[in-house]
Formats: C-alpha cells, sequence, structure tokens
C-alpha cells in the first residue's frame, strides 16, 4: 500500500489522538483545511479496507473508529506502508508550477529529481496534465532530446495559476502572516511563491482602501478573486513574464479607471500598454460585478427572492402577531439568502444544516409556523427542513433582536449570513448584557478595522489574526462556549473605558448624527422633485418600448447625448430581463448613467398600454422611472434601493395605481424615516 507522506502525517495524528478538527489537522500538517477534507476522503476509503471508518462529528472534530484490534492491526500495517513524498495531485500541481516558471523547456530527469519521483511516474503525471491545459489555450510541448514545457499566450498560463490556487489554497493561506508561509506544506509553498504571497497583503490594503470609498461592494469571493488575479499578475511581471499583444485589449488603453493609477503607483515600474490594459480589465470587470451586486431587489431572479421574502415575512408575521414587516434587515437578510436558496430548491440539490436538531429543539414553534407559511406561501416549491433551519436564524433574529446593557464593544463574525450573525449577537447579548456589538463584519474585514474601536472579536471561523485577539464559538452558542466565552471577557484588560474613549464615544456620536444628516439629505433630494406624469398615446402609433422611453425622457430636458445614452441603457435592461412588476401593471425603468447629475424619481400614467416581457404577455400602465447618476453616495445608494423594495408592498402598489403625488411622496417620506431608523436601531454601519 502506498500513502503520501502528507496522509500519513494525518493519520498518525489521528491515531494518536481521540479527535482533532480538520483546522487542528491543517495547522500541525502545515496544509490547508480544504487539502485536508481531500485527503480525508482518500484515507476514509484506506480504512475501510481495514474495518475501520472516519467520522466527523459536528462542533468536536474527526475521529477514527472501529474494533480495538482491528485499530492496532491498522498501525501495525502502516508502519509497513510505502511512502512516497507527494500524493499524485500534488506532484501534478508542482510539475505545473515548474514548467509556468521557465521559459525554456525542462528535462523530464530533472522534474523527477526535484520531485522525488521515478521517470514514469512524470510522464504518466504529464499525460494526464496535457488535455486540462486545452482549456486555458496551452499546450504541453514534449519532445526526446528537447525537453518539456507549456506553451501559450500568459494571459492563459495566469488563468491556470489561478485555477490552482483556488484548488489547493485557502482564503487563510492567502491572508495569513507571510511567515507562516515559510513552514507551508511544499505544495502551498510553491503555490503561495506562484502568486505572489510577497505582496498580496500589499495589494489587500491598497484595494481596501479604494473599495471604502465605493459606493458599491463587492462580495468576499469576488473581493478575493480581484485579488488574487492582481497579486497572480505582479508576480508574474516581477519574474519576467509579460503580456504580449495577443494577450492585451489596446483598446482599453485610453481608457481611465480611477483605480488605474493608485494600483500602479504601487509598483512604479514601468507597464507596457498591454499590462495596463489587463489591469483596467480587471478593475472594471469587479467595478461592474459590484454594482451588479447593489442592483435593486426587483431585477432579475432577485425579484423573485424578494418577493418570496416579503411574502414569508408577511406569513409568519400574521401567524405570531408581531409587525416583521417592519423591519427591514430582516427583508433584507432573507431575500439574500433564498436567492440561491430557491435556485437549489427547484433543482432539488441536498445541502447540509449540521444545526439543525438545535435549531428545531430552540426554536421549535418558529419553526413549524415558518413551514406552515412556506407550504403556503411558496407553492410549487419542496422546502427541506434544511433550508427552513437556515431560514428560522433569519426569523429568530429578528424577534430576538431588543436587549440591552453593554459596556464591552465588540465585533461579530459570521460566514452564515447576516441573519445567523444577528441571532448569535442576541443570543450572546442575553447571556452577557455588558456586551455591545459594533457591527456584523465579514472575516477580512474585521482585521481592518481598528483596535481602538473594539475590545473582543466573536468569530465562527478561524481567523487570519493572532489568536489572543479573538474568541471562536459555533451560531448557536453552547453551554461549553458561554463559558469560553466568559473566561476570554474575564481576562480581557480591566479600565479600558477611559477618559480619552469618551471622547472618541462623543466623537463618534458626531459622525454617527452626520451620517444619519447624510441619509436624511438623500432622501430629500430624491422625494423633492419627484412628481406624477401623464403620457399621452400618438394617434396611429403603438406603444413600443422605445417610442415609450423617448417621450418619457424628453419630459426630462435632457442633451441630446444624454438622451440617446440613458434610452440605450434602459432598452438594453429590459433585453436582460423583463422590467414590468409580476402581479402588478407597473414596470420599473431603473438605471445609471454618467450622463444624469442628479436622482430622478417620477411616475408616468400611460395612455395606451406597453406590452413587456419575452412574449409580449405583460400589459403596463405605469412606468416608475429612477435614474442615478454613474457615481453614488452609499446612503443615496441604499435609499434608491429602499425605494425599489417599496414595490413588495402591495399597499404602496395601490397608491401609485391612484397617481396622486400628494399621497404617494408623504408615503414613501415615512417609509423612508422608518428605514433610516431601523439602521440604526439595528447598530448597522452605512
Amino acid at each position: 500500500m502506498i500513502v503520501s507522506n502528507r496522509q500519513r502525517r494525518i493519520l498518525e495524528m489521528l491515531l494518536h489522538r481521540r479527535e482533532a478538527t480538520a483546522s487542528e489537522i491543517a495547522e500541525e500538517v502545515q496544509i490547508s483545511a480544504r487539502t485536508v477534507h481531500r485527503d480525508l476522503r482518500e484515507i476514509k476509503a484506506l480504512l475501510s479496507d481495514y474495518g475501520l471508518s472516519l467520522m466527523t462529528k459536528s462542533g468536536k472534530g474527526i475521529t477514527i473508529e472501529g474494533a480495538d484490534e482491528a485499530t492496532r492491526q491498522f498501525q501495525k500495517m502502516l508502519a509497513h506502508f510505502e511512502t512516497v513524498a507527494y500524493a499524485s495531485e500534488e506532484r501534478k500541481t508542482l510539475i505545473q508550477c515548474r514548467l509556468l516558471e521557465e521559459n525554456e523547456p525542462l528535462k523530464l530527469f530533472t522534474l523527477a529529481y526535484e520531485l522525488h519521483a521515478a521517470v514514469p511516474t512524470v510522464t504518466r503525471d504529464l499525460d494526464e496534465i496535457g488535455p486540462h491545459l486545452g482549456k486555458y489555450g496551452l499546450e504541453l510541448i514534449r519532445r526526446r532530446g528537447y525537453g518539456v514545457e507549456i506553451e501559450g499566450h500568459e494571459a492563459g498560463k495566469r488563468a491556470l495559476i489561478e485555477w490552482l490556487a483556488e484548488q489547493f489554497l485557502d482564503e487563510s493561506d492567502l491572508f495569513g502572516p507571510a511567515s507562516e508561509a515559510e513552514h507551508a506544506w511544499p505544495v502551498t509553498r510553491k503555490l503561495l511563491q506562484m502568486v505572489g504571497k510577497e505582496h498580496f497583503l500589499t495589494i489587500e490594503r491598497m484595494v481596501w482602501g479604494l473599495e471604502e470609498k465605493s459606493p458599491s461592494r463587492l462580495s468576499e469571493s469576488a473581493y478575493t478573486r480581484l485579488l488574487l488575479r492582481l497579486s497572480i499578475a505582479v508576480a508574474r511581471m516581477k519574474g519576467g513574464h509579460w503580456l504580449g499583444s495577443a494577450d492585451g485589449e489596446g483598446e482599453r488603453e485610453s481608457v481611465l479607471h480611477p483605480y488605474l493609477e493608485p494600483f500602479l503607483s504601487t509598483f512604479p515600474w514601468e507597464w507596457p500598454n498591454s499590462e495596463r490594459a489587463s489591469v483596467i480589465g480587471l478593475l472594471s470587470s469587479a467595478s461592474a460585478e459590484a454594482e451588479k451586486q447593489q442592483e435593486l431587489l426587483l431585477h432579475q431572479h432577485g425579484a423573485a427572492a424578494a418577493d418570496a421574502a416579503w411574502r414569508l415575512i408577511r406569513s409568519v408575521g400574521m401567524r405570531m402577531n408581531v409587525p416583521l414587516g417592519e423591519d427591514q434587515s430582516l427583508l433584507e437578510g432573507l431575500a439574500h439568502h433564498l436567492a440561491p436558496a430557491m435556485e437549489r430548491m427547484r433543482k432539488k440539490e441536498t445541502i447540509r444544516n449540521p444545526l439543525l436538531p438545535q435549531i428545531k429543539k430552540d426554536f421549535a414553534e418558529l419553526f413549524d409556523i415558518l413551514q406552515d407559511a412556506a407550504r403556503e406561501q411558496l407553492t410549487g416549491i419542496e422546502v427541506p427542513e434544511e433550508e427552513l433551519g437556515y431560514m428560522v436564524m433569519h426569523f429568530g433574529a429578528s424577534l430576538e433582536r431588543l436587549h440591552v446593557s453593554r459596556p464591552v464593544r465588540a465585533m461579530i463574525v459570521c460566514t452564515s449570513g447576516i441573519g445567523s450573525s444577528r441571532l448569535l449577537a442576541v443570543r450572546i447579548e442575553k447571556q452577557f448584557p455588558q456586551i455591545e456589538f459594533i457591527g456584523n463584519y465579514s472575516w477580512y474585514e474585521a482585521s481592518r478595522v481598528p483596535k481602538e474601536r473594539y475590545e473582543l472579536i466573536i468569530s465562527t471561523v478561524d481567523l487570519p489574526i493572532e489568536p489572543e485577539r479573538y474568541v471562536k464559538i459555533s451560531p448557536l452558542l453552547t453551554m461549553e462556549e458561554t463559558e469560553k466565552l466568559r473566561v476570554f471577557l474575564e481576562r480581557l484588560p480591566v479600565n479600558r473605558r477611559t477618559e480619552e474613549e469618551g471622547k472618541s464615544k462623543d466623537a463618534s456620536g458626531w459622525e454617527r448624527m452626520k451620517r444619519i444628516s447624510d441619509y436624511t439629505t438623500a432622501v430629500v433630494d430624491v422625494l423633492a422633485p419627484f412628481a406624477v406624469h401623464r403620457l399621452r398615446g400618438l394617434a396611429g402609433q403603438p406603444a413600443g418600448l422605445g417610442a415609450v422611453i423617448d417621450r418619457i425622457l424628453l419630459t426630462l430636458s435632457l442633451s441630446e447625448d444624454a438622451h440617446a445614452s440613458v434610452q440605450h441603457r434602459l432598452i438594453e435592461r429590459e433585453k436582460a430581463g423583463s422590467q414590468a412588476i409580476a402581479g402588478t401593471k407597473l414596470a420599473l425603468f431603473h438605471t445609471r448613467s454618467e450622463h444624469i447629475e442628479k436622482p430622478v424619481l417620477r411616475l408616468y400614467n400611460l395612455d395606451e398600454p406597453l406590452w413587456l416581457g419575452e412574449d409580449g404577455s405583460a400589459e403596463v400602465r405605469q412606468v416608475l422611472l429612477m435614474l442615478a447618476p454613474q457615481q453614488l453616495s452609499r446612503p443615496m445608494l441604499e435609499v434608491l434601493s429602499e425605494i425599489s423594495a417599496l414595490l413588495l408592498q402591495q399597499e404602496f402598489v395601490e397608491l401609485l395605481e391612484q397617481g396622486d403625488s400628494e399621497v404617494i411622496k408623504p408615503y414613501i417620506s415615512q417609509e423612508l424615516e422608518s428605514f433610516i431608523q431601523s439602521k440604526w436601531r439595528g447598530r448597522e454601519e452605512p
């Protein structure tokens, strides 16, 4: 039997310890948790041949289980297993890395010598590598007497490096201290070198600072992907591997991106046009993705998720006689969760929810109520208990949001979503009323918050920071974890609240008032010019989309260029997905453009019906127009998004149908006032 050196170390660790978590194994063997799970699949198959099994216990760890005699026999056999330096996947990864590093072919025996493997073994690995390279427009060249090399455009080589990194590296590898990389497993160490670990955090700090100024936010995965691509580009350039004219996009050379110069100045060397164009492409794609993530709740499939969330909230609220509809955070969090969840449920994909038994125990009544509401509101979709469990956490957070008393400032990090993080915060506050949460943060935000703003980080995941800076617990806070947190609090330095902190608190109060003012100003800027218009039909002409948009824009007195640009954007948006609101005769026409200087919110009543949708069957009698500048402040972006979310409320739709601006404007104003108040009650950072 053959096992890799790494697999042997994992087996020995599990045999000598009663149990170990994946993160503990990863730390001991110096590999990523993802690699641990990959190896465990192979180890599980190996153990089954000896009558043993690999068991994973939620919250405890991984253990080898079986009869004592079988365990002793396996330990004896393990001593006689043949050990190789690297597993097959590791060898193939290292081979690709070595070939990507070189500008010239490498001899086959050189690769075999470096990998401590036989030449036939490396030859077999190369046979398997070749076909995969074609996905990136690359080719494996192998000639007797010539050697081995990867041939193709540099852009393809960078894409291959990105794929290898995604397969073998975790976020903690990328964001962890550079000193840890020196002691990592050879494959991890080589990949970190290929992706430019040495300057990864430099790029991260630069992008972080720029993103803080942007009204849009990337998701964690998109943010990490952007950093990885930029870092790989820098690493390849430093290694002498530059994009050629066939790789770059020359037409982008004249396009300026606000993030380009800060990035180029971080690495002050001569940047060829092809590399500048590539960076512009990466930054522009990221900006577009961030804007897409901030799209209105009603856009494309998000409309279905937002509508489902609103119906569930209303149904559960009525059954429990609780005004859940007033909780904007619940709507946002549940809609965000349902967008991918509904797709999973339609495809009948199986998911795991290790917290389900405890959720059903702690929230039995809420679970039953939500199950009934889901059967009633989500017709045609079978909602498994595992999905219901996650949804219960959002509702539980809303129901338990209230309690007080908090002199210790803490931030919370939870990857399970906004609902579960807030639920965890509420449960902690019940046990420790002295804790005040300054906000919910993602893992990559947590290490960037100034230390003077908090005394404690509570996280449900491992963080790439010093262990003494945070305490790790599960989302449902067990009794053991409650005691663990109590001990952690007792160890906090006493008298952290000084007179200077009091001044800081006053200052933060002033900042908070300024931010409230920003939101209030945004509301006034949007609502003050609001008006209702009648759009008369043209005799003998059908009410086509282009004609209706043209007549709408004529009421705004735009320049000729602005008129044409906005009209084109609105038509293209309709092609991407109908803007008609299901179940109504209303459509929301919305876009952002550099030609728009101030936000526009207007309602148009059509004399003639407009027919939208793929088959032209959606009748539209009213158009709510929402235009905004390309660059928006975050308060303005959220205010516009909140107005669009009002379209999920039947009462608001009925008011729009009446078409009375003197009624519509006060209603929107009142709803936005509640929205602003809920943000501060929920302790959210705007």
